[in-house]
């Protein structure tokens, strides 16, 4: 099982290898929202390369093995 805590106060991602005292397995930065679809967890993330503020998908994390955490 892993855990994935979003953050709405710093806007930043982290997936964990079990729960929040385990290793880190990625950071995401820049994150407004994590969406569920279709059994995932995707992580959107702000394109900072566009002109426009594009929200692009950077990673999809199965519900099924995933604990979400969202904290202010």
């Amino acid at each position: 099982m892993q855990t994935l805590v979003f953050n709405t106060t710093t806007k930043s991602a982290k997936l964990y290898i079990g729960d929040e005292s385990s290793a880190i397995l990625y950071i995401f930065d820049s994150v407004p929202t994590v969406k569920i679809i279709e059994g995932y967890y995707e992580v959107m993330q702000i394109d900072s390369t566009s002109v426009e503020d594009k929200r692009v998908p950077v990673a999809r994390f199965p519900i099924a093995n995933t604990n979400m955490l969202i904290k202010k």
